[in-house]
């Protein structure tokens, strides 16, 4: 599991910029100009520790945390960046042709009803295998087949400040109609504006419904209007 420990110090992150930028680096080419040398041997060893650097035959190098944190983080000030989230989203329809909704029961956008959905996880081995998880997680759904119909990208502003980029892989089902669990329910796709909808979801439903082969389309959604 990669070490949620983030470097702070000056130090380790003058470190991790010079191995940012090289395969393999001496003792003294990583050492920050002026600084005492145990100083320097402290901040350096604590790396080691930690996982973020390796010393081999070849000099210094970012190990397995070092390289996750750099893929992280801002090249400039290795300060770790603000990612746009990733999801799946399922697109589900019953014989009768309605949509199954979900209702959100947090922030963002609590109490607004959105397609079922969850982030991916970092050990999940496909996108498909994510969607496939969340679908039997949250939905019980067994072996229902689940096709890719296509990606969105969702930015959400409100008076120009984003509060929000999400990156959707859209997946659709047919399934038969199955007991509605709690915060779920069929919803008729023309009366989909009766209900206090999510961002985007509303598009991205009727975007599904073309049934073209794959499609990618973005979307922004300006909460103040």
């Amino acid at each position: 599991m990669i070490d949620q420990f983030a470097p702070e110090h000056h130090i380790q992150k003058h470190i991790l910029s010079v191995l940012t930028h090289t395969k393999y680096a001496r003792f003294r080419d990583m050492r920050p100009p002026k600084v005492d040398t145990n100083l320097y041997s402290y901040h350096l060893n604590l790396l080691r520790k930690r996982g973020f650097i390796v010393k081999t035959a070849n000099g210094y190098c970012l190990g397995l945390e070092g390289l996750s944190y750099v893929d992280r983080v801002s090249i400039k000030s290795l300060k770790i960046r603000t990612q746009p989230k990733i999801i799946t989203m399922i697109v589900i329809q019953n014989v009768d042709g309605d949509v199954l909704l979900q209702r959100r029961t947090k922030q963002p956008h609590i109490d607004t009803w959105t397609l079922p959905c969850g982030k991916l996880h970092i050990d999940d081995e496909s996108v498909l295998a994510a969607a496939q998880r969340e679908a039997h997680e949250k939905l019980a759904m067994g072996d229902a087949p689940l096709a890719h119909a296509g990606d969105c990208y969702i930015r959400v502003v409100a008076d120009e400040a984003v509060l929000s980029s999400t990156l959707a892989h859209v997946f659709y089902a047919e399934i038969q109609e199955a007991a509605v669990g709690e915060g779920l329910i069929w919803a008729r796709p023309h009366k989909l504006a009766d209900y206090q909808l999510a961002p985007a979801v509303e598009q991205i439903i009727a975007r599904t419904f073309f049934r073209d082969p794959f499609f990618f389309e973005e979307f922004m959604v300006d909460l103040l209007q």
